[in-house]
């Protein structure tokens, strides 16, 4: 065992650049204890909309990226963080000039920036919807729509036995498969058999375990969804069972897609930076629950970042 003091708090920062969002989470925690939230910072970026042709991003993009990062660090530094964890999902991950990128942040800003493998977003994520709904939960399934990518894990454990990213993000959908106010219809029907193909792949290797004992979601846009069908707000508090009910939710797809942008920005829950991405998100939903046999899931106030404090709270114990 370490010396590391176990009766002092130590306050973490985790600074997530994602496809959709730079958002960092300010904690005080120590080794065997719940994580209390600090502070929070975030800016709406979208990193997916700043790709090129190549799949690079643009010189705009990193502007905007190095700019957000270093506010967010000066942030850090203002709220007394002691140790800054920083890393990026599936934006920065895919970009073919990503490693590029990523050296010009720790250029300008010193941030380290850790590229996360899909799995291992998937990973974390599930080992926080675990230590926050428990044992009692048995073989549990986790699903996450982030901006770039879906994330599916399922498992008996803190480690799942599946862990898979697919490129099922809601603004990456939105970007390269919708247009029009409201969507066209075609592009939506050939976005949902696009859907549909990529997580039939998945579906032989979560079922064939065993059944499912809970069925659980994260991200903002599960949240957003279950809002929509009737789920208490935020202003509830994280402790207030919520669910996304498929049949509610089958029942608003249709809605949702026939909707303006401006319509759906006006829907509880939906801020209007991410109306336009709700429809994709809805599709990745509504057919998840459905090849995987899903009646409802629990939206989960704990995610990604929640997962990597608490893996970190873990070395820090050993």
């Amino acid at each position: 065992m370490g010396s590391y003091d176990y009766r002092h708090p130590v306050r973490l920062g985790v600074l997530d650049v994602g496809s959709n969002t730079i958002h960092l989470l300010v904690v005080d925690a120590h080794p065997g204890a719940r994580p209390l939230p600090a502070t929070s910072y975030k800016v709406e970026l979208r990193l997916v909309e700043y790709l090129d042709d190549r799949g690079a991003i643009s010189s705009e993009g990193e502007r905007l990226l190095i700019e957000s990062i270093a506010e967010a660090l000066q942030q850090a530094k203002a709220n007394g963080v002691e140790d800054l964890l920083a890393f990026a999902t599936s934006a920065l991950r895919e970009a073919s000039n990503g490693e590029a990128v990523i050296a010009r942040v720790k250029e300008e800003t010193e941030v380290d920036l850790q590229v996360l493998a899909g799995h291992d977003e998937a990973r974390f994520t599930f080992l926080a919807v675990r230590r926050w709904f428990g044992w009692s939960s048995g073989r549990m399934l986790m699903l996450d729509i982030g901006g770039g990518s879906l994330e599916i894990a399922c498992g008996y454990d803190e480690e799942p036995d599946v862990a898979s990213s697919l490129p099922l993000g809601a603004n990456r959908l939105t970007v390269e498969h919708l247009s029009g106010d409201p969507f066209d219809l075609g592009q939506v029907r050939e976005l949902k058999r696009k859907i549909r193909v990529e997580i039939a792949g998945v579906v032989p290797e979560v079922l064939r375990v065993g059944a499912i004992d809970h069925s659980v979601a994260t991200s903002k846009t599960f949240r957003s969804l279950a809002r929509i069908c009737g789920a208490q707000p935020s202003t509830s508090g994280p402790f207030v069972p919520r669910l996304l009910k498929r049949d509610v939710l089958n029942d608003w797809v249709p809605r949702l897609t026939a909707m303006t942008r401006t319509e759906r920005s006006h829907l509880p829950g939906v801020s209007a930076g991410r109306a336009n991405q709700l429809v994709a998100g809805a599709l990745v939903a509504q057919i998840a629950m459905e090849l995987l046999d899903v009646e409802a899931l629990e939206i989960c106030p704990w995610a990604l970042r929640e997962g990597i404090i608490l893996r970190r709270l873990d070395w820090m114990g050993e």
